[in-house]
């Protein structure tokens, strides 16, 4: 069912199903179940410790345990303006981040970070109640914090779990960070909104044993994460079902997947829509079915439009320039590019700003442009951008290596016309900069330092 907000979906659950596990956390041993009962009760009574506080808007490193579950549940419920960061964030990185979202208070399992960061606290908001902040992670542009609801996050886990539901006896294993929406929904509310049990995952050391501990019937993943879970061979026996988002999979992954008897569902979504929009459910995972609640349709220049009031966001966090950019008349330009088969299913092809526009016209889609790159170099540690009107390269390596590179890349450069082939040749000694998902941070690569 539909639910109107988070306490709905908990309490009607605490009511219903008061034993049915709701989490399985790390125990002693084994896997520990709590049950929606007893998650209920955790909630309220942490909500009335947060209302008793007096703050009005709370920044929560979200580690992915039981504690930061319950600390967001409560928070929204004592009305509070919820800030959703990444555990792994730096700590250079967090004061401009709890002054930009007005946060007044701070949750870290980390006690020491709560305190070193007091000192970046401000006086809060007035008008938050029921607002959650999440960062986006576009590869284009600086993160901007996404204002969404609990209402717009139930609308975007009922309109999953239409497309794709568990049933109560049922676990969700969830390996993302919470602190993404794709985490979020996909991971924590999926399982929820259907009285399924959400199992935390134990973090990036426990992948090679998060299946076999809690025993999952369905897993919420990103693609390098897929990827590593098959070539080790880590499934469990219960596995059924795997989402996966956040990216583009390689068909060999989804083949290898499939034989082993798990049906693979690709998830399209954005921050801005508080997650998914389009889910495929038949035979090919790439050819996605339009959730309920959406409208999704196609521009001239190829880019997806979205319409969906129940999942949209209220736009970026003081930042009504930016809002107006992109959502216009409740429409979202996604940046994008995609098309409807004749199924009227939708194809997922790649983005605006992954394409370079020459100065004659000639447009380069970097996907395809890098990957031939990289399997002619070895390596995946390059980027391509447009450098006075002329394609350059950016590439972990050392520059006295740049002959060698050359005619390495002198077989693919002979296959491009003149004007698409790579002028300079930069060298770093440091990875590409990276998105939590993998992608790389395109508006990055003019700072790299350049050797």
């Amino acid at each position: 069912m539909r639910f109107s907000g988070f306490e709905h979906l908990l309490t009607h659950w605490a009511e219903r199903t008061p034993d049915a596990p709701a989490i399985l956390r790390e125990g002693e041993g084994k896997a520990e179940r709590v049950s929606y009962g007893e998650l209920e009760r955790d909630v309220a009574r942490r909500a009335e410790e947060l209302r008793a506080g007096g703050k009005t808007c709370l920044a929560v490193f979200a580690d992915g345990s039981y504690e930061c579950v319950v600390t967001v549940f409560a928070a929204v419920r004592a009305g509070m303006q919820v800030v959703m960061l990444d555990d792994a964030l730096p700590d250079a990185a967090a004061p401009a981040l709890l002054r930009y979202t007005d946060a007044d208070a701070v949750w870290s399992a980390d006690g020491e970070r709560e305190e070193e960061l007091a000192p970046y606290l401000t006086p809060g908001v007035s008008r938050g109640a029921g607002q959650l902040l999440f960062f986006t992670s576009g590869t284009t542009e600086q993160a901007k914090a996404v204002i969404l609801t609990e209402q717009s996050f139930c609308s975007s886990a009922w309109n999953g779990s239409q497309m794709l539901p568990l049933q109560p006896g049922d676990v969700l294993l969830n390996l993302l960070p919470l602190g993404h929406v794709f985490g979020f929904v996909c991971g924590l509310l999926w399982a929820l909104a259907c009285g399924a049990a959400a199992a935390l995952g134990r973090g990036p050391r426990h992948y090679a044993d998060d299946c076999e501990y809690f025993r999952p019937t369905a897993l919420s993943a990103v693609p390098a994460l897929l990827g590593f879970l098959l070539q080790h061979d880590l499934f469990n026996d219960e596995l059924e079902v795997v989402l996966i988002g956040a990216g583009s999979c390689p068909m060999p992954l989804i083949q290898k997947a499939k034989l082993l008897g798990v049906h693979v569902s690709f998830g399209y979504g954005l921050t801005e829509t508080s997650s998914g929009v389009a889910i495929s459910t038949g035979g090919d995972p790439f050819a996605m079915d339009v959730c309920p609640d959406d409208i999704i349709t196609i521009a001239e220049d190829g880019e997806i439009l979205v319409e969906v009031p129940s999942c949209m966001m209220k736009g970026y966090y003081k930042r009504d320039a930016d809002t107006r950019a992109v959502l216009r008349d409740g429409v979202l330009y996604t940046g994008d590019l995609g098309y409807f088969d004749d199924e009227g299913r939708l194809h997922i092809t790649g983005r605006k700003k992954d394409i370079l526009v020459l100065t004659d016209g000639t447009k380069i889609f970097l996907p395809e442009y890098e990957g031939r790159l990289m399997a002619a170099l070895g390596t995946p540690e390059l980027a391509v951008y447009l450098e006075k009107g002329v394609p350059a390269l950016l590439i972990q390596a050392e520059p006295a290596k740049e002959a060698e590179l050359r005619e390495k890349l002198r077989p693919v450069m002979a296959e491009l016309p003149r004007g698409q082939q790579i002028g300079h040749i930069y060298f770093t000694d440091r990875p590409m900069p990276r998105t939590a998902t993998g992608k790389v941070k395109r508006w990055e690569i003019g700072k790299e330092e350049r050797k």
